[in-house]
């Protein structure tokens, strides 16, 4: 846990830094460039049409949180978001195939030109059922997903709005996107969507993600994952009658034993997790079938193969294991497997762009840049090869993924948090 207090209360909101989390280097063309765009009328103006409007963005941001967005199902919180789209006067706004909602603001440059991308997620981590009321306690607010990630997609409007009344122009086109499968079994699905098939695929220069409201964070090594599904089969039958023949409780038993005793470096940092269980018939029976949900992650492609390596090994040592220690008179243990997840790893260069620019927006506003390496929806243009940084939406909260999450909006915190990524994504969008 970094010991910055507002990014250690921050970075809980849905990003976890990883332990070799540096200071960014400084760049002097950078820390200019920056410079000249918050010292510029029209970025002033934003500015003051976000504090103007900062009481708008709260109420877009409990809008969008009472609108239930569990994954694979974010049509109703898209359908809503798209329609705040149009509202805002962006030129082609439309839900793609996957249910990604997007707007584009257009530059000075010639049409069909190189874009950048800023994005929020529209999913949360909570099922269809969960209670999403939004419940205010002075500045505060408290609800399922509000800061993971509902606030940034508010913020993203208040940008939109901003830019207009100051009238500010850029070199290239934004596009604004809401984009669906961050978070879990999306398998960020609605960035890797707008990456391999959507329409401006071709014309991405580079890609901010908007996660969490930390304003030091700057996100720019992707944390890669492999998830599987192992259902143990056998062949059952009942707890007494049956009693010697093989289990499969038992292969999927022996697994996560073995799978816990694995020893992973730190640096890399690679980790690992096994997860959910389920299956069986009644307490009373041998079940035919178990299974196992398990997650892997590590900074580095090589330490990922090799924790995916050992975990297939263990399986099928655990299934040879069971058939050796009991009766197959009935039937053999086997195991399934199924991916359900893969995330790429990469990192885009320190001495990038991207990265020297949002540091330097993070300098500007006051604030210690940190770089660090996490899973988000970067993770796609990184491993493309396209710059990418994933920055935060501003203010402070905690307990994401909890019922009880939280944010704080207080207006000066805010503002000075939005006005990072506001400079950073103007940095990259050149200024006409």
């Amino acid at each position: 846990m970094l010991r910055v207090s507002r990014l250690g209360l921050a970075a809980v909101l849905s990003l976890t830094l990883a332990a070799g989390a540096t200071a960014a280097p400084r760049s002097s063309s950078a820390e200019r460039t920056v410079q000249d765009i918050r010292d510029s009328a029209g970025f002033q103006a934003a500015m003051k049409t976000l504090d103007r409007e900062h009481d708008r963005i709260v109420e877009d941001t409990i809008t969008l949180t009472e609108i239930p967005a569990p994954p694979f199902k974010e049509q109703k919180r898209a359908e809503a978001y798209m329609a705040m789209l149009k509202a805002h006067g962006l030129t082609d706004v439309e839900m793609d195939a996957e249910g990604n909602v997007m707007g584009l603001r257009r530059g000075t440059g010639p049409a069909g030109g190189p874009l950048v991308v800023i994005a929020a997620h529209l999913d949360t981590v909570f099922p269809e059922e969960t209670n999403v009321k939004v419940r205010r306690e002075g500045t505060k607010l408290f609800a399922p997903g509000v800061g993971d990630d509902t606030h940034s997609l508010a913020v993203l409007l208040g940008y939109v709005r901003a830019l207009d009344a100051g009238k500010v122009k850029t070199k290239k086109d934004i596009l604004f996107v809401g984009n669906v499968g961050e978070e879990g079994p999306g398998d960020l699905r609605g960035v890797r969507y707008i990456f391999t098939k959507g329409k401006y695929k071709d014309r991405i220069a580079a890609f901010f993600s908007m996660d969490g409201t930390s304003a030091e964070r700057v996100t720019f090594g992707a944390v890669g994952s492999k998830r599987y599904r192992v259902t143990f089969k056998g062949p059952g039958g009942h707890s007494y009658g049956a009693y010697g023949l093989v289990n499969p409780m038992a292969a999927m038993g022996t697994a996560v034993v073995e799978m816990n005793k694995i020893v992973t470096p730190t640096q890399p940092k690679t980790t690992y997790a096994t997860s959910v269980v389920g299956g069986g018939t009644s307490v009373n029976s041998i079940p035919d079938a178990i299974w196992l949900e398990v997650d892997m992650r590590s900074e580095s492609k090589d330490e990922l193969a090799k924790i995916d390596a050992k975990f297939l090994q263990i399986v099928g040592e655990a299934v040879k294991a069971e058939n050796a220690a009991r009766s197959t008179r009935a039937g053999e243990i086997s195991a399934d497997i199924k991916q359900i997840g893969e995330r790429p790893t990469g990192a885009t260069r320190e001495d990038a762009e991207i990265v020297r620019m949002t540091a330097a927006a993070v300098r500007a506003a006051g604030y210690t840049p940190v770089l660090g390496a996490s899973s988000t929806d970067s993770n796609i243009p990184i491993s493309l090869g396209i710059p990418a940084v994933t920055i935060g939406s501003g203010g402070v909260g905690g307990r994401a993924h909890a019922l009880d999450e939280w944010i704080d909006v207080a207006k000066p915190e805010s503002l000075k948090g939005m006005s990072v990524g506001l400079a950073a994504l103007l940095a990259m969008a050149g200024g006409d």
